[in-house]
């Protein structure tokens, strides 16, 4: 007789894929877009990014076929193609990435709780920092009770925060006129239609300035990629972040195009954030912006926990291929790494905490890390190319090559500031490496001492020019 192998379900991996980009950022995506372009501009940016985020879920799940003894997931392809330091920049970068962004859950749920208790208004004060400790601790103990029974919950939580969303485009749906939708289709015409140049150059940098915004959404959608080694089965993973991507695109689209069509972009542009709670305060009253606020609460839970899962994890995993110390893939009873858990909760706890005094630290934290993931994308899809290449493989190189100008588009509009920058946060990871690298019996070479002094020489740059003002975040 068959026995099913424990994992997690595909069903868990789809949510896992959801939960992890659909977090807080949905329910302010339309303010947020509609102060950078009207409806036409925001339409062609979400073709560009749906079309550049496709072809790098293409990547990971053709990658995951071709190379299923590259378990750890995007830094084991960037192993591959630039060695071990480059695995160790790629899963670095990667768990910075994540864990910083629980810091900004702790404090968005708490402004959130803040609309029914008002002593955790504005989520920065004594109170709310102290029950976003409780939670960060209460959530990691959960996923230290085992990532398959943390994913059943994430299920269930992924359910919860869909329905609010459902309403709320349903009712943007009724409300829908087409009129006003069309009046502006692609921005102030009177102001640049003088000539037809610089229309289009208008139209250009609302797309530009578009694609920023709508990157952010999707980061988490290699989730499913992250955990293939506790699926049930490896393509259940593959399955999954193509579902989730597609069901992603649909409910990013329509939250955040049909607004357009019930309110004017200048209305938009101004209305208050959570602007999803606000827009439904307006059309049906107080209990909509109740139900979504509840929602976004509920949503932000979701992803906590799925950004809990996926740090830990990616230390694990980097631990048992000898890119971290020992002791980050050490097991409890349960199956869960528990020592990267509570390392991670431990560092996501004490940037929490900072807020006490400032929140400049996470600002400059949290700048570094939003170039570290665009870095990982990157990687992968190079080692994309590169393979497909070696495969003769003309369909795949062509999906490498679109990810990969791509990733380097949205690096180039993110600024060299923030890559220059994000050269900081590998100075403390460079002793990690040297203390995993003499555990496992190696030395470190020459080529990974030059690297490692140049990335250093250009981070101690990037701290005097950010010290001096010449690059800010």
């Amino acid at each position: 007789m068959n026995e099913q192998k424990k994992g997690i379900s595909k069903t868990g991996l789809i949510a896992l894929v959801i939960s992890s980009s659909l977090g807080s950022g949905i329910f302010g995506l339309t303010g947020d877009l509609a102060k950078q372009a009207a409806p036409g501009p925001a339409i062609f940016a979400w073709i560009i990014v749906s079309l550049g985020i496709l072809m790098l879920v293409l990547s990971l799940n053709y990658l995951a076929n071709k190379r299923p003894d590259l378990d750890g997931g995007m830094f084991s392809y960037a192993e591959e193609t630039f060695g071990r330091l480059g695995g160790f920049i790629s899963g670095w970068g990667y768990w910075l990435c994540s864990w910083l962004g629980n810091v900004a859950f702790a404090t968005i749920i708490m402004s959130a709780i803040g609309h029914f208790f008002p002593i955790f208004d504005g989520g920065q004060n004594i109170p709310s920092i102290l029950f976003g400790s409780i939670l960060i601790w209460t959530l990691t103990l959960l996923v230290s009770k085992g990532v398959e029974s943390a994913s059943f919950v994430n299920i269930v939580i992924t359910i919860c925060k869909l329905v609010p969303l459902f309403v709320f485009i349903i009712i943007m749906i009724i409300s829908f006129k087409v009129g006003v939708f069309t009046e502006s289709f692609f921005g102030q015409l009177s102001e640049n239609l003088s000539t037809h140049s610089s229309l289009t150059v208008n139209v250009m940098l609302q797309i530009k300035n578009s694609i920023m915004i709508l990157m952010w959404v999707f980061v988490g959608i290699e989730g499913a990629s992250m955990l293939a080694n506790r699926a049930q089965k490896r393509s259940d993973a593959q399955q999954a972040t193509i579902i989730g991507l597609i069901g992603l695109i649909c409910i990013y689209l329509f939250a955040s195009i049909l607004p357009y069509g019930v309110f004017t972009q200048d209305q938009l542009a101004q209305i208050e954030q959570p602007a999803v709670a606000h827009m439904m305060k307006l059309i049906v009253g107080n209990w909509g912006a109740n139900l979504i606020n509840i929602g976004l609460i509920v949503s932000i839970l979701g992803s906590w926990i799925s950004w809990t899962m996926l740090p830990a994890e990616t230390t694990f995993l980097m631990a048992r291929d000898g890119l971290l110390p020992k002791k980050f893939s050490k097991l409890n009873k349960n199956n869960a790494p528990s020592y990267s858990l509570f390392f991670t909760a431990a560092l996501t706890n004490s940037f929490l905490l900072t807020f006490l005094v400032t929140d400049y630290a996470y600002k400059l934290a949290y700048s570094l890390a939003t170039a570290a993931i665009l870095i990982c994308y990157l990687m992968v899809s190079i080692y994309q190319i590169q393979f497909a290449y070696a495969q003769g493989n003309k369909k795949q190189l062509t999906i490498g090559i679109i990810a990969t100008l791509f990733q380097l588009i949205v690096i180039t509009l993110a600024g060299l500031s923030y890559v220059l920058m994000c050269s900081i946060s590998y100075i403390p990871g460079f002793y990690f490496y040297y203390k995993a690298r003499k555990e496992n019996g190696y030395t470190i070479t020459s080529r990974e001492k030059i690297a490692m002094t140049v990335i250093s020489s250009i981070a101690l740059l990037a701290i005097f020019l950010l010290i001096t003002g010449a690059i800010h975040f």
